[in-house]
């Protein structure tokens, strides 16, 4: 059976509503407060992280039902543990995270960050790399946690200082695909609709109630 261009509407727009009511009724204490352009930073300590278009608007739980904040707060908790300045920036040009994650990196004094998509697939990346390449990649949402975030939030940091780094072991799930593959692709659909053609990123400040 072939879904027609409103059929798919109606379904992505069925999940989004689906995401949006887990959020209601529970309060974080955090919330996300959009600056003004995102300029080049100098600082050698700052390490960014690179949210989607959707990140906090439309979607607010990642693939596998993480809170999206809870996410961004344990980045920005493994950043700090290592001393390290993480700074927010929402990207709008694009909802590739690879693309995400490079275009934060040559924003930042480090030269490092992490490209953070809505519903959850992460990249370690480094301004001088090519898009498609990267430092790591955590391509299989479903299987990261919020202490992987973590690490993943420290492991960027030590890039940043030129240390030695363990590459954190990716995890594979054969079954993971098959079982979120139609989920993942609405998500991507979601995020896709914010993005907004050659526009510049964002500053994006983390605001604790």
């Amino acid at each position: 059976m072939q879904l027609t261009d409103q059929q798919i509407q109606n379904v992505v727009k069925k999940v989004v509503d689906e995401m949006n009511q887990k959020m209601q009724g529970r309060s974080s204490g955090t919330w996300l407060q959009e600056g003004s352009q995102a300029i080049k930073g100098h600082n050698p300590k700052e390490v960014g992280i690179g949210i989607g278009p959707a990140f906090g608007k439309k979607i607010h739980h990642t693939i596998n039902g993480l809170n999206v904040m809870d996410v961004l707060k344990e980045i920005m908790a493994g950043i700090e543990e290592e001393g390290m300045i993480p700074k927010v920036v929402r990207v709008l040009r694009t909802s590739d995270v690879c693309f995400m994650g490079n275009d934060t990196a040559k924003l930042m004094g480090s030269g490092i960050a992490i490209g953070l998509q809505s519903k959850g697939t992460a990249v370690i990346h480094q301004k001088d790399l090519y898009p498609l390449t990267n430092l790591e990649l955590f391509p299989q949402a479903p299987l990261l946690t919020l202490e992987l975030y973590r690490i993943i939030g420290k492991n960027a940091a030590k890039y940043a200082k030129g240390e030695r780094v363990i590459p954190i072991a990716t995890q594979n799930d054969p079954m993971v695909r098959p079982k979120y593959q139609v989920k993942a692709a609405l998500m991507h659909t979601v995020e896709t609709e914010l993005v907004r053609d050659r526009a510049e990123p964002i500053e994006v400040y983390v605001i604790e109630s």
